[in-house]
Order: structure tokens, then sequence, then C-alpha cells
């Protein structure tokens, strides 16, 4: 608001006013220069009429200076900021089959990790998959594959959720589980939603907390 403010007060620029006199119709103009024109002997028109131009607007532009620089309540960018760097409790959605975890899974994990040892926060790892179990024959080597890649970013230990054979999409999935948690955060990569595992348009009607969608 204060750059708008800044546009709008912007004076007429000098070339603009008329050549033939000296303008009448701004008392400021006249009142804050008048003593400066007594105080020039011999000098030409155009001359005492630019200086007097420069003394009337200097205090407008100083008064415009000072207005620029107001800053946004500190109370507004301290909810902004703890929105993002509270985080206590973090969601690994796990929506692939591959039993060594796509490339997109394994850069989910890494980064959920990281931000987790980042804030000292818990990790839930939800796996979902629209089989059940029986009908997954790699699926317990999946599940070492993730506890292997936590245990590469210094998890051990983490919360494990398998969401099986439901006929759920997992979108809803993630939000169901997020809020039943009361999660601060979900990490998904772009690959789920590329593989339609994961639908983007629903994201926003069923995840509660805010999602982080990491480019491949």
């Amino acid at each position: 608001m204060a750059f708008a403010h800044y546009l709008l007060a912007v004076p007429v620029e000098p070339s603009k006013h008329p050549k033939s006199s000296l303008p009448t119709s701004s008392p400021s103009l006249l009142s804050s220069s008048s003593q400066s024109l007594h105080s020039i002997p011999f000098a030409p028109f155009s001359s005492l009429r630019s200086k007097a131009h420069a003394l009337s607007i200097l205090p407008r532009f100083r008064r415009i200076g000072h207005k620029a620089k107001v800053k946004p309540q500190e109370s507004e960018v301290n909810v902004a900021a703890d929105a993002f760097t509270h985080f206590k409790h973090l969601l690994l959605p796990i929506t692939d089959r591959n039993p060594y975890l796509t490339e997109g899974s394994r850069q989910a994990v890494a980064t959920t990790a990281a931000l987790a040892k980042k804030y000292g926060a818990d990790i839930t790892v939800v796996v979902i998959d629209q089989k059940e179990k029986d009908s997954l024959p790699e699926h317990e080597t999946q599940l070492s594959s993730i506890r292997w890649h936590l245990s590469e970013g210094g998890f051990q230990e983490f919360k494990l959720l398998e969401r099986l054979g439901e006929g759920n999409k997992p979108t809803a999935i993630i939000g169901e589980v997020a809020d039943d948690l009361n999660l601060d955060l979900v990490v998904i990569s772009m690959e789920a939603i590329h593989s339609k595992h994961v639908d983007a348009n629903l994201l926003a009607e069923f995840i509660p907390c805010p999602v982080i969608l990491l480019p491949l």
C-alpha cells in the first residue's frame, strides 16, 4: 500500500507547467520559495522558477520517502512464519508399488527425514494401495526399503500405517490420516501426481495442512 501511495503522490514534472509565467495556483510553491527568490539578485527568470519548484517539491518527496518505509505488522509476519516452521509431525505417503521405491518416493523419504531432523519432528509413513496385502507379493520388501531409506536419513523410529484394499482414493486417505493425527505437513513427490496415484485437484479439499510437492 505504501508503494501505491508513492506513485499517486509524485508531483507533476516541471516541464508540464506553463513557461510564460510563474504559477500562482499553488500556495505551497509561492510560500516555500518567496524568501529564496529575494535572496538571488539578477538571476534569470527560468533559473528562479526551477529553483522555486525544486524547493517546493523537496519537502513532499521527503514525506513520501518516509511513508514508503512502512513495514508490515510484526504479528502478521510472525503468524505467516510460524505456519511454515513449527512442524512437529510429518506425513510421508507411499503410493507406488516398487519394492525398492521409485526415484520420486526416495526423494520424498529423504526430504521428510531432513525436515523432521531440522525441526525435531516425528514421522508417520502411510503405505496406500487399492489392492489387498495378499495380492502384493513384494509388499514386505517395500516396507524394508522404507525402513532402510529412513534410517539413512537418521530415523530408526517412525510410525507406519498400511491402508490397503480399502477402495478409497489415495488422496482422500492421505487427507483422512492427516486430519485424524492432526499432522503439520505432508510431503509428496510430483511423481505420485504424474502417475495418477494422487489427484492434485483434490489435494486442497482433503488435505487439512500444508503440503510440499517435490519436483522431479
